[in-house]
């Protein structure tokens, strides 16, 4: 609803992994190197882990964007699955059709015949999963045991784990040694420091359309990303916050005000010496953008 207030032609700051707006900072650029590099290899696993909010999913996004041709991808983005269904995920990925009369053991077969039919036309498979902290125990045997298919020079299939340090914690146990031993490559995500996440901020601006002088300052900049810290998808809320509580005021240019009511109105966020003002500038903020809805859904110009 701000975006003509504010001149911009999209949201900025939208919590949906948008590879347009991605930014090469560096602990991003740095996991995407690793990733290209062990592909490259043709073995076992690869797996990139990172707190919650921290950009996997779209590091996710941009490696299976930026994939070269020859590569046959699979992709799970929820891999919440038992070994049963986990099979069939994958099977559907690779094309193959469902069918109940298939048994597992079976279907594995025919798993193999077909990562053996896309390899003899040159084709890499990758299977990429998100968020596979979720994955049950049983289904990350039956996930190593895909990396048993191969030929006498390579392996059908590299796996590409994307997930929260849950995962780190959980392959610790010895029942997971021998899949823990597969992971040939892996790369540990951090949080941006402030000069990063100020880089980040005015960089979605512009991707946004913003021109001219910033919206905010260095200051408030290092102010939201300290109170994020230093976590893409919580600057990303304090920022829209921010922008809205601007906007249910009038004003062109975020102030102090606005950055402590977007921080105290966030419950994740870091809250530091944040006065009782903001606190009530949050609450006038809720009551400002209910109000700027209605006028805005009644025909006024938002």
């Amino acid at each position: 609803m701000y975006l003509q207030h504010f001149r911009l032609t999209e949201t900025p700051f939208s919590l949906t992994p948008n590879t347009e707006f991605f930014f090469g900072l560096a602990p991003h650029v740095e996991a995407l190197q690793v990733l290209q590099t062990a592909l490259q290899t043709g073995e076992g696993f690869i797996k990139v882990t990172g707190e919650v909010g921290t950009g996997k999913t779209l590091i996710c996004r941009k490696l299976i964007n930026e994939l070269p041709e020859r590569f046959h991808c699979a992709y799970l983005p929820n891999p919440y699955l038992t070994p049963d269904e986990l099979r069939w995920a994958v099977a559907m990925e690779l094309g193959l059709k469902h069918s109940a009369q298939i048994g597992q053991q079976q279907l594995t077969g025919l798993i193999q015949q077909q990562l053996m039919a896309l390899s003899a036309h040159g084709h890499s498979i990758i299977l990429v999963l998100d968020e596979a902290q979720a994955l049950p125990d049983d289904s990350l045997e039956a996930l190593r045991l895909f990396t048993n298919l191969e030929t006498e020079s390579r392996k059908l299939l590299q796996v590409v784990l994307f997930a929260q340090p849950e995962l780190d914690e959980r392959l610790a146990q010895s029942k997971f040694r021998q899949l823990r031993q597969r992971i040939t490559f892996s790369y540990s995500l951090r949080s941006l420091t402030l000069e990063e996440s100020s880089a980040y901020i005015q960089h979605r601006l512009q991707v946004a359309g913003s021109e001219g002088e910033t919206l905010f300052t260095p200051l408030d900049s290092k102010r939201l990303a300290k109170a994020a810290r230093g976590i893409p998808r919580l600057i990303n809320i304090l920022c829209h916050k921010a922008l809205l509580v601007c906007f249910g005021e009038g004003a062109i240019k975020i102030s102090k005000q606005h950055v402590d009511a977007a921080i105290a109105d966030t419950e994740d966020a870091t809250v530091s010496k944040v006065s009782l003002l903001a606190w009530l500038l949050a609450i006038g903020a809720i009551i400002g953008m209910i109000s700027a809805v209605i006028y805005w859904l009644k025909g006024g110009v938002a």
